[in-house]
């Protein structure tokens, strides 16, 4: 097993491990640089990939208890060290095929969305530090159009490597556990707000869901951008405009994007001395203590889990009136 200590990996298992250990170096990433470590792994000999900030341990798979009624690529649930863990059996749900489990096989157990879940791969190949830039966005006829798993490819040393979204596998499997329109609804009727927000989000699913989500609560001003390379093209071209804060008052922004991550895009905005004004939301499935402080640093306003959508709203309604606040306070400065 490799498991997580003290922001590293420490091995009980030899396997793999030196590649692992050597490739690990400098996990934690200098914050806005716009890089990714990416964790490679194999299934029917075919490369994928997770970034190592979802990662929380790997360990030899193990015995699982199956469970009545579970979506069929739930392998069922598996307790270590005292704690349940429910897992899916990734070869199973890319395949559709029941695929022979091997003593050799792993689980990746993955912490996001404040949720703790395995998946069953059948080797790790080690772990590759690129830039974001160098993750493509798959054409939707190979995705499956707005339905596909794949968020990105990327050219890792010798293979092209998949880079699975894991967010849309788990909610697809259990839906309760993603952004609930319901939390919306239950505020009622809400005032109509025409200040404009942009939003990146590289995942067409949770852009549809946020969007709907935003309309419910009555932000009638949003665009919307599949990454933070578009978000801040989009920012360039406006920030010398005398209507600057007629045209965006506040951002909303993903971490893992392909060509520009949500750090390097809050870092950018928050060093530009004419954009720096503008609150920058960070809403991601990755927040947690290490995350948040990386976020800080950059300037990030305010740092939100997926798919904590109600509090976004509250978040954002905050945001809004002390951004306003400053801006009165700017406007009589000047006149004065």
């Amino acid at each position: 097993m490799i498991e997580e200590a003290d922001g590293f990996w420490k091995a009980a298992d030899r396997r793999g491990e030196d590649k692992v250990e050597k490739e690990k170096d400098g996990i934690l990433l200098e914050s806005g640089t716009n890089e990714i470590e990416i964790m490679k792994f194999t299934i029917q000999g075919e490369f994928y990939g997770i970034n190592v900030a979802k990662v929380k341990e790997i360990m030899m798979a193990g015995r699982v208890k199956a469970m009545p009624h579970a979506h069929p690529a739930v392998e069922g649930i598996f307790k270590p060290r005292d704690v349940l863990i429910t897992v899916i059996d990734l070869g199973y749900y890319l395949t559709n095929e029941c695929l022979e489990h091997k003593s050799r096989d792993l689980f990746i157990v993955t912490s996001f969305n404040k949720m703790t879940v395995a998946f069953r791969v059948q080797s790790i190949e080690g772990i590759s530090r690129i830039s974001w830039k160098d993750i493509q966005k798959p054409d939707k006829t190979l995705s499956h159009g707005d339905e596909g798993v794949a968020t990105g490819i990327a050219q890792c040393a010798n293979e092209l490597v998949t880079i699975l979204d894991f967010e849309k596998i788990v909610a697809e499997i259990a839906p309760e556990t993603t952004i609930q329109l319901s939390e919306v609804e239950r505020m009622g009727d809400r005032p109509i707000c025409d200040c404009p927000l942009v939003i990146a989000e590289d995942s067409i699913l949770l852009q549809k869901m946020i969007d709907d989500a935003l309309q419910r609560a009555g932000f009638t001003e949003v665009k919307n951008f599949n990454n933070g390379q578009e978000a801040w093209d989009y920012l360039k071209s406006v920030r010398n405009d005398s209507d600057l804060y007629e045209k965006v008052n506040l951002i909303i922004t993903d971490i893992e994007m392909p060509e520009m991550d949500g750090h390097r895009l809050t870092k950018l905005v928050k060093d530009d001395p004419k954009l720096k004004l503008l609150p920058v939301v960070i809403f991601s499935s990755l927040i947690d203590e290490q995350m948040r402080i990386k976020g800080e640093q950059l300037g990030a306003d305010e740092q939100l889990t997926k798919p904590e959508i109600g509090n976004l709203v509250h978040v954002i309604d905050k945001l809004l009136e002390r951004f306003q606040d400053k801006l009165s306070r700017n406007e009589e400065v000047n006149q004065e």
